[in-house]
């Protein structure tokens, strides 16, 4: 990435006002990573109130995550709280990401993946159909103490119009980066502040007022 050293100083500029601005961040941990999984793929494209609501949701629609796998899309959606094209996207995710584990373990269990070193992990979770690069992130975070960071497009463009990376980085050039510059102990609580904020901003954006730092304060909410 082209000017690595000072994309970096203002990363951890960053950090330091997000960790004032929010403070108190509880980390999210599943010691199911089928858990992991569902709960990453509601986040990814849900803000985080709604996806910890949708998430409680369809854990009272559903008796388990095998009849979640088998319900139609459309129950999913409704189970939800949503009927937008965005709820559809996530439904059909995850019927396929859990029907995918189905047919490959024979039930709904990635128990053995805690058995296996972080690279066979995360590509045991990459092969996994309906799955995403964010979705595979937030599991190795949160279930597999893996060193990952989750990112959301809205927490992507929120560091490029930070000028925290450079508009021109991939992916790939992105999640390098970060994991070179946020230790694997703060890597749940960076990707908790950065959500937040990305959030908080769209919210104002959308209401047509400016904002140009990190302002907010700590809601008390834990990860779903």
């Amino acid at each position: 990435m082209k000017n690595s050293k000072e994309h970096a100083q203002r990363l951890q500029r960053l950090y330091r006002e997000l960790k004032r601005a929010y403070p108190g961040v509880e980390r999210a941990v599943h010691e199911d990573p089928v858990e992991a999984l569902i709960c990453g793929i509601i986040h990814e494209r849900m803000n985080e109130s709604a996806a910890q609501r949708a998430f409680r949701d369809i854990t009272r629609a559903f008796v388990d995550w095998n009849d979640l796998r088998v319900s139609r899309v459309e129950e999913v959606a409704e189970a939800l709280g949503r009927k937008s094209a965005g709820c559809r996207a996530t439904a059909l995710a995850l019927t396929t990401a859990l029907r995918g584990i189905f047919d490959d373990q024979h039930r709904i269990s990635l128990v053995n993946l805690k058995k296996l070193g972080k690279r066979p992990a995360r590509q045991g979770l990459e092969k996994i159909e309906g799955v995403s690069r964010f979705v595979v992130n937030y599991c190795l975070l949160t279930s597999l103490e893996a060193h990952a960071v989750p990112l959301t497009e809205e927490m992507v463009d929120y560091l490029r119009r930070q000028q925290i990376i450079d508009p021109a980085a991939n992916d790939e050039e992105i999640e390098s980066f970060l994991l070179r510059h946020v230790a694997a102990k703060n890597a749940y609580e960076f990707y908790a502040l950065l959500r937040r904020e990305s959030e908080a901003l769209k919210v104002v954006r959308g209401s047509n007022k400016g904002r140009s730092h990190p302002k907010g304060k700590n809601n008390g909410r834990k990860g779903c």
